[in-house]
């Protein structure tokens, strides 16, 4: 499939692009999956673009943008953590995060862990990532469950 958009490394000026994706992403897709209550816990809206900015720029952080729009984003904490993987509310099921997780994947060395949410669990299995477990994590004072999934690289 060839895809219209292109993948570079992240630039500080795309943070507040980025903090809107996640909370639209979250509260649209995400909603099949968690109670609006988990979501507005998971996503409040209220996120410190400082804080991200400095944490985007201390992992191996790239985007997907077509004309000057970012349709997802992707970071990678050290080697082997994808820590975030965001696909635009409107741009789901067009080959974004595929092209987000082969850019993560090949920058990775010996497995990649993720901690998804039951949303992306299809997505991961089948690019081959493994059920670790299922777990609660507590955001802002609720549980949400999350899923740790890796998957070896064999390389």
């Amino acid at each position: 499939m060839e895809r219209d958009f292109i993948i570079r490394r992240y630039r500080s000026e795309d943070v507040g692009q980025m903090a809107q994706l996640f909370y639209d992403t979250v509260h649209t897709i995400n909603a099949k999956d968690y109670p609006r209550n988990q979501l507005k816990a998971w996503a409040n809206g209220d996120i410190d673009l400082e804080l991200w900015d400095a944490s985007f720029l201390a992992h191996y952080t790239v985007v997907a943008e077509k004309d000057g729009k970012i349709l997802g984003f992707a970071d990678l904490v050290g080697t082997s953590y994808l820590d975030r993987l965001y696909v635009h509310k409107d741009h789901q099921g067009q080959g974004v995060a595929t092209a987000l997780c082969e850019e993560i994947e090949a920058k990775a060395t010996g497995s990649v862990t993720t901690h998804t949410s039951l949303t992306a669990r299809t997505f991961f299995e089948n690019r081959g990532y493994i059920l670790r477990k299922e777990q609660q994590v507590q955001k802002r004072g609720m549980w949400l469950t999350n899923l740790v999934m890796e998957k070896p690289l064999g390389r």
